[in-house]
């Protein structure tokens, strides 16, 4: 079983990244997909989740209106769009999977700074 992101990287304040979390050794779809943060000296946070098939997300207040969360099952693949990012949106960012396990994977650095 594997979870691995990509994505993270240096950008400006007001930049866009997009990170992506691509699954195997396990059934996706059958699984609850979220991506949390943990930024130094701070407590882990849920940054943005999504339902099996897609249809439903949710969104930390902090991030709303900024960050899209999607899935492709046929892809095996969840992404996180994250547009006029801000210095406070740095932190480490990781993909879990929760269903009949609970998977994470090991995490890609994001870090907005002038």
């Amino acid at each position: 079983v594997q979870l691995v992101e990509s994505g993270g990287g240096l950008v400006q304040p007001g930049g866009s990244l997009r990170l992506s979390c691509a699954a195997s050794g396990f059934t996706f779809s059958f699984y609850f997909m979220s991506w949390y943060r943990k930024a130094p000296g701070k407590e882990r946070e849920l940054v943005a989740s999504i339902s099996r098939a897609g249809g439903s997300t949710n969104y930390a207040e902090s991030v709303k209106g900024r960050f899209t969360i999607s899935r492709d099952n046929a892809k095996n693949t969840m992404y996180l769009q994250m547009n006029s990012l801000k210095l406070e949106d740095t932190a480490v960012y990781y993909c879990n999977a929760r269903g009949p396990m609970d998977y994470w994977g090991q995490g890609t650095q994001v870090t907005v700074s002038s």
